[in-house]
This record gives C-alpha cells, sequence and structure tokens, in this order.
C-alpha cells in the first residue's frame, strides 16, 4: 500500500509541477501583452478588446492552473499560529482532515456545477458580448473544470502524504 501512494503521489505532484511551470511562463506573456496592451493605449490611442479580454483569460488560467502547484509546494493561505508548532504526525493529521472535509468536497462541488455551466457555454457557442472580443467564451469556462480538478488530485497527493507520514514514512 505504501509503494502505490508513493507512486501515485509522485505522478500527480510531477504533472502539477509541470502545470505549475507552464502557469509560470504564462504570467511572462501575459506581462508582455499587458506591455503592449499599454503601450497602444496611450502611444497610439488604439485598445482592443479581444486584448483586454484575453489579459483576463490567461489570468484565470495562471490562477487556475496553477492551484494544484501552490497545494503541492504549501504555499497556498493558511493561519499558522498553532500549525506552525505542530508535530508532523499533527500537521499531517490536520492536513488529512482539512482535505477530507473541505478540498476534496469544494472541488467536487465546483466541478459538478461547472460542467452545466460549460455545456450551455459550448451548446450556444457563447462568444464575448464586445465587438472583437474573443470567441469560444466556453474554453476559458472549461478551464474551471480542469483547475479544480487538478487542484482535486494534488489534494488527493496531500491526503497520500498525510497517510504515508501518520504510517510513519518520512516526507519525501
Amino acid at each position: 500500500m505504501k509503494t502505490v501512494l508513493h507512486s501515485y503521489s509522485k505522478g500527480v505532484d510531477h504533472i502539477n509541477e509541470w502545470l505549475g511551470k507552464m502557469a509560470g511562463w504564462l504570467t511572462t506573456f501575459l506581462m508582455i501583452l499587458i506591455v503592449y496592451d499599454v503601450i497602444n493605449r496611450y502611444l497610439f490611442n488604439y485598445s482592443n478588446p479581444a486584448t483586454f479580454e484575453l489579459e483576463w483569460h490567461l489570468f484565470a488560467i495562471i490562477f487556475l492552473m496553477g492551484a494544484g502547484y501552490t497545494l503541492k509546494h504549501d504555499r497556498h493561505v493558511r493561519v499558522d499560529v498553532f500549525y506552525a508548532n505542530f508535530s508532523e504526525k499533527q500537521k499531517a493529521w490536520v492536513n488529512l482532515t482539512g482535505t477530507v472535509l473541505f478540498l476534496i468536497p469544494f472541488c467536487l462541488i465546483v466541478i459538478k456545477g461547472g460542467i452545466p455551466y460549460v455545456e450551455v457555454s459550448y451548446n450556444m457557442n457563447e462568444k464575448s458580448t464586445d465587438p472583437g472580443g474573443l470567441p469560444f467564451r466556453y474554453a476559458i469556462k472549461s478551464v474551471i473544470i480542469i483547475g479544480f480538478f487538478f487542484l482535486l488530485l494534488q489534494g488527493t497527493s496531500s491526503m497520500a502524504k498525510s497517510i504515508l507520514t501518520l504510517l510513519g514514512e518520512k516526507k519525501t
């Protein structure tokens, strides 16, 4: 069982590490796009709704696809008043309990609720309401489901690591 948990956790961690690095590169592209947009707007008095929407879409992708990476590296928001002084096993219990009671149900609710949301958007071939805006709005809405799926996977990886810690395994 320990080998399966190790392998699973390592595989999920690898996927979210890659996704996090891709999200990091998207931040570079987003920064370049924003500079381009600002130069066009203030120097050439030209604004393009598609460029502005693409900035928001990239931000959403970075945030959603980077969530699993953030959880993997334990960089999410946490109140560490007590947690910082806990032993590794106490931290494992807190992480396991929080994952089972809060993270997994929340991810499942968002995924389940997001599916019809994306289906409606896809079926109506939803696009931007702004003239010159981006088409295929369902594509960006799909990222909600995808991002929460990878966050859910990382949550299960975190759960596996907590179980391994509780079973006396050293952190890897």
